[in-house]
């Protein structure tokens, strides 16, 4: 399932000097201001819980998420180069396989591991806060990825309905609307750093744990078995 040539076309793709110089902006910009917030306030176990949810997880992880899923695939779908990975004898199944364990990958190493260093300067840990975001940011990585990465799959403005879905839904509607938040990978997420802190009332999510723990499996599944559907389509589109 898992193809190391494809895995370093799509690693080199990420990772190319463009790309990765956005990857690095927002993973700075938190951790620049996590020093500052330290620098000027002191160590407060709430106002890091606030800035890892408003910033590293409401923002950052799904920003990401956004550049490495749509980037897995969807460039190769606009300018056409996916038609020679397509003509190799590799199973479709496996180069969506491939794409998103490496989106999954290059997501959480931008989003999770800043998450640790930023929680770590704002309060040392307490409260097991940092902890508590860098697992959430693990387990959101992997649903933003498979949901953009299957929107990379489908569209040719993934990037922008990626956006829609990071800043809009997720950010203005889920501040506003229960049914919003219900339906929100942050709001899943959230509920897994809930069970990790030990401070009461530091963390709060809309949703269960148990019903988080199983929209985001069904949700990663749904939509990595989507793009691979869609992945074969265009085969037989193309050989058409």
């Amino acid at each position: 399932m898992y193809h190391p040539t494809v895995a370093r076309l799509t690693y080199r793709g990420l990772l190319g000097r463009r790309r990765a110089a956005i990857l690095f902006i927002l993973p700075g910009l938190l951790i620049t201001i996590s020093a500052a917030v330290r620098l000027f306030q002191g160590a407060d176990d709430q106002v890091a819980a606030d800035l890892l949810a408003g910033f590293g997880l409401a923002t950052m992880v799904p920003l990401i998420g956004v550049i490495a899923g749509t980037g897995a695939i969807g460039p190769e779908i606009d300018d056409g180069s996916i038609v020679y990975l397509l003509a190799k004898p590799v199973k479709r199944s496996t180069i969506i396989f491939t794409k998103l364990i490496v989106a999954i990958a290059v997501t959480m190493v931008f989003s999770a591991v800043p998450m640790l260093i930023a929680g770590l300067i704002l309060n040392g840990n307490g409260q097991q806060v940092a902890i508590a975001y860098t697992v959430a940011a693990l387990v959101a990585s992997i649903a933003y990825s498979a949901l953009f990465l299957l929107l990379g799959t489908v569209s040719r403005h993934a990037v922008v309905f990626g956006l829609v879905y990071a800043l809009v839904w997720e950010s203005l509607f889920g501040s506003v609307m229960s049914g919003a938040r219900t339906l929100s990978v942050q709001q899943w997420a959230l509920a897994v750093a809930e069970k990790v802190t030990r401070g009461e009332g530091l963390i709060s999510s809309e949703v269960s744990l148990p019903v988080a723990a199983v929209l985001l499996a069904v949700v990663t599944a749904a939509a990595t078995w989507f793009a691979g559907w869609k992945l074969r389509t265009l085969t037989l589109a193309g050989e058409e």
